[in-house]
């Protein structure tokens, strides 16, 4: 399944990615890990079809199961109507025909049922497998990612701060007056 194969990448490019010493950190190619993403949502429409596919199989099945039991009900309706002049054929002929719709009506409900266990045993490990991927890894990842940014914003506003007042007092060392209230420096502009 190629979406596990994505998420194998993932867990790979985290186990070994360069770390910040001493924070337990890691710095990992964001493009790279994007890129993977956007994989698995490109795959994720054909693990969709497969269930779709599964969905259509099972009401095949449950039509095809239909049409033989309509066919040995009129094939039994038939043969019962042939027999009616006589009537210890009728009599055998209703009670032939009556198990015969017993059965095909038994083995139509057991084929349905086995069929919507059977559906429901795959769609059932097919979901646990996606929360259990989702919980290990989307949620620790993107967690883990949001934090690295806050981190390296709260970094550059820092080290801004401490050049705006580097700036200041190069400015008063080289005969500058102080103004009445601290100037900042001018934006450079922000990148989006």
């Amino acid at each position: 399944m190629r979406v596990l194969e994505l998420l194998e990448e993932i867990e790979e490019i985290v186990d070994t990615a360069a770390g910040f010493p001493l924070t337990g950190k890691i710095m990992i190619d964001s493009e790279e890990l994007l890129e993977i993403v956007r994989e698995i949502r490109a795959e994720l429409p054909d693990e969709i079809q497969q269930a779709q596919w599964i969905k259509n199989e099972r009401e095949r099945i449950i039509a095809e199961a239909k049409t033989q039991y309509e066919a040995v009900i009129e094939d039994a309706q038939k043969q019962a109507d042939t027999l009616v002049e006589n009537n210890d054929i009728t009599v055998r002929s209703k009670l032939r025909a009556d198990e015969l719709m017993k059965v095909t009506e038994e083995t139509a409900k057991q084929l349905k049922i086995g069929t919507y266990e059977y559906l429901d045993g795959i769609l059932y490990n097919f979901q646990g497998k996606m929360e259990h991927l989702s919980s290990i890894y989307f949620g620790e990842m993107f967690t883990s990612i949001e934090k690295a940014f806050d981190d390296i914003n709260s970094a550059l506003a820092a080290n801004r701060d401490e050049l705006k007042d580097m700036a200041y007092r190069a400015h008063l060392e080289n005969g500058g007056e102080a103004p009445a209230e601290e100037a900042p420096l001018p934006d450079m502009g922000e990148e989006e």
